[in-house]
């Protein structure tokens, strides 16, 4: 038996299948009214039947009024529990543990779908024009304990839904993530300053989670490495959150990096090589803590994702892009049918549109393969850049082409 398809034992008792963890992606197939539809069924029911040990859902927002991307589910409520118990019953089909991660993107919100975005302080992101991203304003501290208690609430529901799990998301420069890092957050009270007030806002949302779900349900978080900004939240703040959080009893850690400002989570891979993002960090957070740690990004080849399990480097094996390809991948790598993937490095044919708009073209590909699969349609791996940027203009305008991750 391979490493990659030995179950797993969660700190709470929860057995995972196997290795596998389909980390999120942002599917923007909400309607209008950021419901869940009938696509996010197919999607999830095919990454499910395909062998994934763990599936985690898009970010789901927390607030209407507060949207990361178009196409967002929000779940404020129970007005959409029906739907929400569709999705979930199509993702846990085959053993599967679905997740749902649950978001606030902050100051990430783009001005054409929040013209005054909230955060930890009033600062604007740094490498965007006016035009796409409004300065924040700062949160007083009732509307910090507000959202607070909208995490917990939306937790509350997708376990009502039956979701076997929840994901907080801690990286990626969005609400959680601000909070931590004092580049983005130089408030003056208990919400701010040092790093265990910087820490608060989500030691609040994850201790009220389980005290309303229970000790028995899985709830994990995507957590930054880093935020790779000068005096931002640093790897050894990193640590110490995570060993935090241990002892507050979290299930499972998932490790990413970056924000829009420095967006290390859309790097590439080159084409025909394989580098594995965060591994070094992870193996030195292993060091430290005693839950399962998820290193995500960067896997291509079996022997590659054997090797860190057998090391100890990660426990699971964190899949994004590769899954929006094979969504069987997992049943084809346990049948031997599949040894190695590789994803397709786009172009437009010029140098100059690649770096501008690469990592866009790049985001904007997998949801488009990620539709395919939702409508029953074969994925079409290609390499013209073209393609998926008229399909994202063609479906959201050009809100489309604002970042998102």
């Amino acid at each position: 038996m391979l490493n990659v398809f030995e179950e797993l034992t969660l700190p709470n008792g929860t057995r995972i299948k196997n290795r596998f963890l389909k980390s999120a992606m942002s599917e923007i197939m909400a309607n209008r009214q950021n419901q869940p539809t009938e696509l996010h069924n197919k999607l999830y029911q095919a990454w499910a039947r395909g062998g994934s040990g763990i599936v985690v859902t898009g970010n789901v927002m927390v607030d209407r009024k507060a949207l990361g991307e178009p196409g967002n589910v929000v779940i404020e409520d129970e007005r959409d529990l029906d739907r929400l118990k569709q999705w979930a019953q199509a993702g846990s089909e085959n053993n599967t543990q679905l997740w749902m991660q649950i978001n606030h993107p902050g100051r990430q919100s783009p001005r054409s779908l929040s013209k005054e975005p909230v955060a930890p302080s009033a600062i604007r992101l740094s490498n965007y024009s006016k035009q796409l991203f409004s300065k924040p304003r700062a949160l007083t501290t009732e509307e910090i304990k507000e959202l607070v208690e909208r995490f917990i609430k939306t937790a509350q529901i997708a376990k009502k839904a039956g979701f076997k799990g929840v994901q907080i998301h801690g990286a990626h420069g969005y609400l959680v993530s601000q909070f931590l890092s004092s580049h983005a957050n130089q408030r003056i009270d208990e919400y701010g300053g040092s790093l265990e007030n910087r820490m608060r806002f989500l030691v609040e949302i994850y201790t009220g989670m389980r005290r309303m779900l229970g000790p028995d349900f899985p709830i994990s978080i995507k957590m930054n490495a880093s935020d790779f900004n000068d005096g931002g939240f640093s790897e050894a703040e990193s640590l110490q959150v995570a060993e935090k959080l241990t002892d507050l009893g979290i299930d499972l850690i998932e490790i990413s990096g970056g924000n829009y400002e420095n967006p290390k989570m859309f790097k590439e891979t080159e084409e025909g090589k394989e580098e594995i993002f965060f591994i070094n960090y992870a193996e030195r957070l292993k060091a430290l803590i005693d839950i399962p740690v998820v290193v995500t990004g960067g896997f291509r080849s079996l022997n590659s994702m054997e090797e860190a399990l057998l090391q100890n480097k990660t426990s699971m094996i964190g899949l994004a892009r590769p899954l929006a390809l094979m969504p069987n991948l997992p049943n084809q790598m346990f049948t031997g049918e599949l040894r190695n993937v590789d994803t397709p490095r786009l172009t437009t044919g010029s140098k100059f549109l690649d770096e501008k708009v690469g990592s866009l073209v790049g985001i904007s590909y997998y949801e488009q393969q990620m539709l395919r699969i939702a409508e029953g349609k074969e994925v079409k791996q290609h390499r013209n850049a073209w393609r998926p940027l008229f399909h994202t203009l063609k479906s959201h305008g050009l809100n489309g082409l604002l970042p998102r991750r």
